[in-house]
């Protein structure tokens, strides 16, 4: 996770494979939120299907609908993979978010300021893999010391 000067947080993500973005931390954000320029090469490759239209409330009060799709996979920095995600899209080249469709699979999870690091929780190595991980995402993307903890909660869960 890496800290702007405008005082917000961009973690590194890939999307099914296809797209590499750094996406905006918003905790606020319902969906993780791509643009259409993404949307559009991840059509090309079969990674999503279109899901339903919502009506979301933007930071100034305004309305605006939007088209959700499922996501097959995603990977937050180099060890963290998540399936089946939700996805607002947004139009034009607007600012892609990492938001809580994303975050709630990687729960419970920690954001700290100084040094910026977003912490996660049962995360998955691969697609498809049963194996879950804690994951610690700051500018060596290391993985977290706290595997085994993580990985009772993940136990425990089950």
């Amino acid at each position: 996770m890496q800290a702007k000067q405008t005082g917000t947080y961009y973690v590194q993500v890939n999307l099914a494979g296809t797209s590499k973005s750094e996406l905006m931390l918003d905790t606020g954000s319902e969906y993780l939120v791509i643009n259409e320029k993404t949307l559009r090469l991840l059509k090309d490759e079969a990674q999503v299907k279109y899901v339903k239209d919502v009506t979301g409330v933007m930071a100034d009060g305004s309305e605006i609908r939007v088209p959700v799709y499922h996501l097959a996979h995603l990977r937050i920095g180099d060890r963290c993979v998540i399936e089946d995600v939700e996805v607002a899209v947004f139009r034009g080249n607007s600012r892609q978010i990492l938001g809580l469709s994303a975050l709630r699979k990687v729960a419970p999870f920690g954001v700290s300021l100084e040094p910026a690091s977003l912490t996660l929780s049962n995360c998955q190595d691969t697609p498809g893999s049963r194996e879950h991980l804690a994951s610690e995402i700051d500018g060596h993307d290391a993985l977290n010391e706290h595997h085994d903890i993580a990985s009772i909660i993940n136990s425990a869960s089950h």
